[in-house]
């Protein structure tokens, strides 16, 4: 697979904000956004810490067959430091935040009786940073762009999978919206899209295609400090890779599951918990994440 060597977690996340923990190729991580994951709070410091595993048993070929004897198993604790100004741009609140991933990647692949490769690793991953973002709240509606970057600081090395880092630079614009379905506010929709573009693996003389990412999530508050729902992602490689060892296929995956928040009023706290499953990846690993997300405003 031309991607297997690029498997680990760095978020936020994700983002959130986040790296890719849990991607080949990309840096950007599926699922650590979810419900409302387009609407921003008012203005403060923000301090959110991302608990993210990510288990696999299945490698998808081109068509979406599975092939090979494989594992892949990443947590990954992920502090984002996430500051909301005051200051106002085309109505909107001003933010900026950056993302440093801490990353736990065990993974093997065997074919038969022999072993392709088997590595396990800790570390720092590549670092994100958010320096222009844009942030609207209206009646009925939330909605947010911002635009940043990943910077390969995280070890890396071409012949060890579980390397923490990736070895190039990536680009990526983010927008989004959450629609309330209801004047109080205690329905909500939302959808955060993303767009990642590579820059070229040195050691490896390869350039990863763009990636296509969305978040999506439906919630309902059901007291003052708890809301339920749905949540989940999909991604799609839109384009080609290019340089050594490059093809023509394209990897994608999709994946839903359940989510619930609660308010730690006395903490000043907001607890997270997601757990989606993939479905439909071709070119790529298939597998669940689960995340335990704590937001802290100073």
């Amino acid at each position: 697979m031309k991607r297997v060597c690029a498997a680990s977690l760095f978020v936020l996340i994700t983002i959130c904000t986040t790296t890719s923990w849990a991607g080949f190729g990309t840096h950007y991580t599926n699922g650590v956004e979810g419900i409302r994951a387009a609407s921003l709070p008012p203005p403060g410091f923000y301090f959110r810490l991302y608990n993210v595993y990510y288990n696999a048993d299945e490698l998808k070929d081109r068509n979406g067959d599975g092939f090979g004897n494989f594992d892949l198993d990443v947590f990954a604790v992920v502090p984002r430091f996430i500051w909301i100004t005051n200051y106002k741009l085309l109505g909107a609140d001003y933010f900026v935040d950056v993302v440093v991933p801490l990353v736990s990647t065990d993974i093997s692949l065997g074919m038969g009786n022999m072993t392709v490769f088997s590595d396990d690793q800790f570390g720092l991953g590549d670092i994100a940073v958010e320096p222009f973002g844009l942030s609207w709240h209206g009646d009925r509606y939330d909605a947010a762009v911002s635009a940043g970057a990943y910077l390969p600081v995280g070890e890396y090395d071409e012949t060890e999978p579980a390397s923490p880092g990736l070895n190039y630079w990536t680009g990526m614009i983010t927008a989004g919206a959450t629609y309330y379905l209801d004047q109080p506010k205690t329905w909500s929709a939302s959808i955060l899209a993303r767009y990642e573009f590579h820059g070229e693996n040195d050691d490896t003389d390869m350039t990863n295609g763009d990636d296509f990412h969305f978040e999506w999530g439906i919630g309902k508050k059901l007291a003052q400090f708890w809301e339920i729902g749905a949540a989940g992602y999909c991604q799609w490689q839109v384009t080609d890779d290019s340089g050594h060892g490059a093809t023509d296929s394209r990897d994608r995956v999709y994946a839903a599951g359940p989510e619930v928040n609660y308010y730690i009023a006395p903490l000043k706290t907001n607890a997270t918990f997601r757990y989606v499953m993939e479905f439909g990846a071709e070119d790529r690993s298939e597998g669940d994440l689960a995340a335990l997300i704590f937001t802290y405003r100073f």
